[in-house]
């Protein structure tokens, strides 16, 4: 299986950032890390190697990419509105230069499917609905896109728009078009200890009229490694 460290000074973000890519050929995807996690760790806790066999066959191609998790959202000793514009510039980052990056290395630009497990879910999910016109897929796996409870109250403009469960349900037309077109998954176990935050996206979804597969896996599937291992297997290609 073909493995690459790749790494540069981020001009958005003003620091280092590191990602790893596996493969040669087929999907582009970008796949996030959990609460702290980093570019290493869908490798580290065997979530890449659980799809080796579609890396290694070309049908799949993943740059797993590094969070800023301490500087943004869960930057608690900092004011909110400080945590967002960090987050918000790692979403630029990701749109600007790890996008590109990922046309250059394919040698042709196209859309690409975003991954992630817990906290890397919300950073999935929230990446494609933001940007429909560089993401065409995304899998979430027990998930909470509300990020209230990491604004100690606080609210603007900025912590609307990166709040699936807020913008959502006010997507007009085009939008709701844009995301239909899309190839959404919303995915959980029935043991997950924040299944709440499934079943409310796939319920806004639901109402929105908006095309997606929401999915909770029957106990003992829950919210864990282990689990998303298994369930990953039928998201991808």
């Amino acid at each position: 299986m073909n493995r690459e460290y790749i790494a540069w000074d981020s001009p958005t973000l003003g620091r280092r950032m590191e990602l790893l890519w596996f493969g040669h050929a087929g999907r582009p995807m970008i796949w996030f890390p959990t609460s702290y996690g980093h570019f290493f760790e869908n490798e580290d806790f065997g979530l890449v190697g659980a799809v080796r066999d579609r890396i290694e066959g070309g049908a799949l191609q993943i740059a797993c990419v590094d969070g800023i998790d301490s500087e943004a959202l869960y930057a608690r000793s900092r004011h909110p509105a400080d945590r967002l514009a960090r987050h918000d510039q790692y979403d630029r980052y990701l749109a600007g230069e790890v996008i590109p990056w990922i046309a250059a290395k394919i040698g042709a630009p196209r859309k690409v499917g975003t991954l992630g497990a817990s906290w890397g879910a919300y950073q999935a999910v929230n990446f494609a609905f933001r940007h429909p016109d560089l993401v065409d897929k995304t899998v979430g796996f027990s998930g909470k896109y509300d990020i209230h409870s990491f604004l100690d109250g606080f609210w603007n403009d900025m912590a609307y728009f990166h709040c699936p469960t807020a913008y959502v349900p006010n997507l007009d037309g085009e939008w709701v078009g844009k995301l239909s077109a899309m190839d959404i998954a919303i995915v959980t176990g029935a043991t997950d200890n924040i299944l709440a935050g499934t079943t409310d996206m796939i319920r806004i979804l639901h109402e929105k009229g908006i095309a997606h597969r929401g999915h909770v896996w029957d106990a003992p599937y829950g919210h864990d490694w282990p689990w998303w291992k298994i369930q990953v297997r039928s998201y991808v290609p």
